[in-house]
């Protein structure tokens, strides 16, 4: 089970999340080019390992576990794995 960023996240781009995770499966960082024209971070869901580190210190409260995602924005589900190249659930 995977975290995943959800709509407030959107135009926010706040890296607090990237500097707690272990494992730095969220993308992109500042560093990285496709920072400026991506318009949130994405979670990878092959390498998260469901510690939910970034959950509490997002500013926006846009991360949540893939199983407590608010139905409203059920389709960032969808929207994170593709971002991988991956298949939803």
């Amino acid at each position: 089970m995977a975290y995943i960023i959800c709509e407030p996240c959107i135009g926010v781009k706040d890296t607090a999340c990237v500097g707690v995770c272990p494992v730095d499966a969220i993308h992109p960082t500042k560093d990285e080019p496709e920072y400026e024209s991506s318009d949130q971070l994405y979670i990878n869901p092959q390498t998260c390992i469901d510690c939910g580190a970034c959950e509490s210190v997002c500013p926006v409260q846009a991360i949540y576990a893939e199983d407590a995602v608010p139905d409203q924005w059920k389709d960032f589900i969808k929207k994170n794995y593709e971002h991988y190249g991956l298949t939803p659930p």
